[in-house]
């Protein structure tokens, strides 16, 4: 068998990514020698393997930021981010994220790709997120993401009246001309959201949205896409909308991840959180139930 196969069998707990790695650092040794990803093992061989830490958060700053933490173990963290907070450093945000908050609460972190994050929300979407505090459990929930087991709930403020439950299943990639935004294109990614009407206003739908895929604005641009678009969106939803004026001022796009369940990557147990809508979106329902 090759090494890289061997290993993927003797270390299930990483990716192969990981393992393949490990192997071009020099930091997995067959009988005390460095060796070749496709060098055939025979059996009764001696594998020594020194993990390396990923350097890629050690490149940022740890920052005293508050981190709403709804819970929290050896394996992982569970974070309800506020509507604003940046997930991950990146063009004009490269301190005062949520990736920073995290390794100044958890400096261990520094040694888990990403700081331990696992899927990210938009920085004007609130709600629940999973971040893994060791690589063993990166992986298993990075897994269970690409299995599309993770289960993620969103409640979404859509523009018009929504008539009915529905699915939307269409590719997302870049715009093919504004490249800062995504769209449903030929060429894309599959991606499926399935949504369900909670409740009715005049020219507004509350909807239950829950992810099968999980692509970079992914509701955002499916919703858009069947002229539904998100409340307050500032980049998909269309400029001259007839919506009235309460809508029309909310500051944000009008999406909450309301729940998050997965297997814990230690006990094996399904665990399950909820997220209360934050203020602002609670008051933009109570107002809309009041004018109607």
């Amino acid at each position: 068998m090759r090494l890289d196969q061997a290993l993927a069998r003797l270390l299930p707990e990483y990716s192969r990514s990981r393992l393949q790695s490990w192997v071009q650092a020099g930091s997995i040794l067959v009988d005390g020698k460095p060796s070749g990803a496709k060098i055939k093992l025979w059996g009764g061989e001696r594998l020594q393997i020194t993990p390396q830490a990923d350097p890629s958060s050690a490149r940022f700053a740890a920052e005293d930021i508050a981190l709403p933490i709804v819970f929290e173990d050896a394996a992982l963290l569970v974070i309800d981010k506020p509507a604003g907070l940046v997930v991950h450093p990146g063009s004009g945000n490269w301190s005062g994220t949520m990736l920073n908050a995290l390794l100044n609460h958890a400096p261990e972190l520094e040694q888990v790709p990403r700081a331990g994050i696992v899927h990210r929300l938009d920085k004007e979407t609130s709600g629940l997120l999973v971040v893994a505090k060791t690589l063993v459990a990166q992986t298993d929930l990075v897994r269970q993401l690409q299995a599309r087991s993770m289960h993620r709930e969103y409640l979404a403020l859509a523009a018009g009246k929504v008539e009915h439950d529905g699915d939307v299943e269409a590719p997302i990639g870049r715009h093919p001309i504004q490249r800062t935004r995504m769209a449903v294109v030929a060429g894309g990614k599959p991606a499926r959201t399935h949504y369900r009407v909670v409740e009715r206003f005049a020219k507004a739908t509350l909807l239950e949205c829950r992810l099968e895929t999980g692509r970079t604005h992914q509701i955002r641009v499916h919703l858009a896409s069947i002229s539904h678009p998100l409340v307050g969106d500032p980049v998909y939803a269309a400029k001259r909308a007839p919506l009235p004026p309460e809508l029309l001022r909310f500051p944000r796009q009008a999406l909450h991840a309301a729940r998050l369940a997965f297997i814990h990557p230690s006990s094996r147990e399904e665990v399950s959180f909820c997220s209360p809508l934050p203020q602002d979106f609670a008051a933009l329902l109570e107002l809309l139930r009041r004018t109607g």
